[in-house]
């Protein structure tokens, strides 16, 4: 944040803040009105906004997942073991860090990033609805569509969020950075921090409603998952985004 109060004038063309604000988007805005004027920031407001609905969505998902992957079968879930369930925890971790030095950045260079963002969470609602008919497979099979799954959905929530802290840093200037970015994850935190609760009370509940003709057992919290995750598709179509059209 400090870094563009120094005005070293023989390295002024080169310095960090001068090739930031040479790589920020245009429609960023203007920081005359202080921290205050970062509520009425309507491009930040509604990155931020996108930003806590995947965040509250993933932290509910990696609540519900290991319930779900160590519940018995007759109550829907995979009767998997904690060392189970670590495994799967750890080969996605693997995938995840292959698929942010290899893969992500092309795909950044190729779709725009809001697109980049509905694109994710058009492909995590089949996807988490796919989860409640795991539990017909076994053996082999089954850790082999549990891993992929797991991986697939870790790889499309940080996709998400990777894109909108971009959002974000481009709709203020580099003065406001180090404010909005605290702004964000204050927000965030709030939203991870009810998640857990939540999601938990939505799987009790779910373990209630087994013979139920709407939604029995584990489809419930799935369907809950992805009712949070259109929530924050249709926020993506909102008119404030800083970076609609350009790449990153």
């Amino acid at each position: 944040e400090t870094l563009h109060k120094h005005n070293e004038a023989t390295d002024s063309n080169n310095s960090i803040e001068a090739m930031e604000e040479s790589l920020s988007d245009s429609n960023a805005e203007e920081s005359s009105g202080g921290y205050w004027s970062l509520f009425t920031n309507w491009p930040l407001m509604s990155a931020i906004t996108v930003y806590c609905l995947f965040s509250l969505q993933d932290v509910a998902y990696a609540e519900v997942f290991s319930l779900w992957a160590v519940s018995d079968r007759k109550y829907g879930g995979l009767s998997f073991t904690s060392t189970d369930v670590g495994s799967v925890l750890a080969l996605s971790g693997l995938f995840l860090l292959i698929y942010q030095i290899l893969i992500y950045p092309s795909v950044a260079k190729a779709i725009e990033p809001i697109t980049l963002v509905r694109a994710t969470a058009i492909l995590t609602l089949p996807l988490l609805a796919s989860y409640p008919f795991m539990t017909t497979l076994s053996g082999f099979n089954l850790q082999l569509v549990v891993n992929c799954a797991s991986s697939l959905k870790n790889s499309f929530q940080v996709t998400t969020i990777t894109v909108c802290n971009i959002l974000m840093n481009d709709a203020v200037s580099q003065d406001l950075r180090a404010s909005a970015n605290g702004l964000s994850v204050t927000l965030m935190s709030i939203f991870k921090a009810v998640a857990p609760a939540v999601a938990g009370v939505i799987f009790s509940w779910a373990q209630r409603r087994q013979t139920a003709s709407f939604l029995p057992g584990d489809h419930l919290v799935f369907f809950m998952l992805n009712a949070a995750t259109v929530i924050g598709l249709m926020c993506t179509f909102g008119p404030h985004f800083a970076r609609g059209s350009t790449k990153h």
